[in-house]
Parts: structure tokens; C-alpha cells; sequence
């Protein structure tokens, strides 16, 4: 069994409050959730109008899986108007 995680850097270039920002990060993480079934929550920068950092996690029986659904991940956020990806880490236990 291996554990997958995948750490988002992002950018919102277009929000200007908390609430708008939650908006946009809320729509992504269901996104993500209801189309590649995985774990996802904002990690850090909750308190700061234009960043977010988005970590989610997946199991699966082979790196190979894992790393595939990632790079579905970030071509998902990339191809979100909305946001900006600064940065993707992934980690496989």
C-alpha cells in the first residue's frame, strides 16, 4: 500500500476578500474530490486573500496510479481560470 500526497501552491489573482477566496478554493477542492475521489483540505496560508496551499492525498497499490491521478490534478488546476499554480509537490510514502 502506498500513500500518495500532493501539495498546491496557488495564487488568486482576482480575490480581494476572504470570502472570495473561499469561493474559488471550496469550488476547486469539490472539484477535485468528486472527480478523483481523493482527499483534499487547505493546509496553510487560510488567512491570506490571494494564496492558498491545497494538500490531497490518495492510496493506491502502485506509484504509477498515484503519479497518474496527480498530473490529472494539476492539469485540472491549471486549466482553472480562477487560480494560478506557483508550485506542486508530491510525496510518496
Amino acid at each position: 500500500m502506498l500513500v500518495g500526497l500532493l501539495v498546491l501552491d496557488l495564487h488568486i489573482p482576482e480575490s480581494n476578500s476572504l470570502k472570495a477566496k473561499r469561493l474559488v478554493i471550496k469550488s476547486l477542492k469539490d472539484r477535485i474530490k468528486n472527480k478523483f475521489n481523493t482527499s483534499v483540505a487547505e493546509v496553510d496560508a487560510q488567512n491570506l486573500w490571494q494564496r492558498s496551499v491545497i494538500g490531497i492525498s490518495m492510496v493506491a497499490n502502485e506509484t504509477r496510479i498515484i503519479q497518474q491521478v496527480f498530473e490529472k490534478i494539476r492539469c485540472l488546476v491549471l486549466d482553472t481560470h480562477s487560480v494560478e499554480l506557483i508550485d506542486a509537490k508530491v510525496e510518496i510514502l
